[in-house]
């Protein structure tokens, strides 16, 4: 089972193919900058690459930390007004082959405008087969991860 819903899954299969990743320099100043990316299924991992990758700041960062945050969204609609997308924060590792790239593995899950039940957050647990059979996210069961206390907050509430 994967940490992600099957709408967010929905959304992430489909056509959308540019993010923002963050990571965070040795002196602690954020740098986030546009990529492109693709989700690893097997894996359930979010997927950074892209030119002479393993020479960048961003793959230094997570070569040095460890950690990243990647946000994928869009405009459902300008009229009316209906963002949604992805916001995944977790360990991250430094792939250098067959070719360069960043792996993402959830750890903290923020949605917005994807899902009829609105907003959802949650935390996924490290080495998560366990809790994804005791389905313990409120409302989707299977799902390896803690809800959050704003889950149920209307999608329009998180911009």
């Amino acid at each position: 089972m994967s940490a992600f819903t099957d709408d967010e899954l929905a959304y992430l299969g489909d056509e959308r193919r540019l993010a923002r990743l963050a990571t965070v320099g040795p002196d602690g100043t954020p740098h986030v900058v546009p990529v492109g990316w693709s989700l690893n299924a097997e894996l359930d991992a979010i997927e950074v690459g892209g030119h002479d990758f393993a020479r960048t700041k961003k793959f230094r960062d997570v070569m040095r930390n460890g950690r990243a945050a990647v946000v994928i969204d869009d405009l459902a609609s300008t009229d009316p007004w209906r963002p949604r997308g992805i916001e995944v924060r977790g360990r991250a590792e430094a792939v250098k082959a067959p070719r360069p790239l960043i792996r993402m593995h959830p750890r903290r899950i923020v949605s917005w405008g994807i899902d009829s039940r609105g907003r959802l957050a949650r935390t996924v647990r490290p080495g998560n087969e366990a809790a994804m059979k005791a389905g313990d996210v409120a409302g989707d069961p299977g799902r390896a991860s803690q809800p959050d206390s704003r889950a149920a907050e209307p999608a329009d509430a998180y911009p």
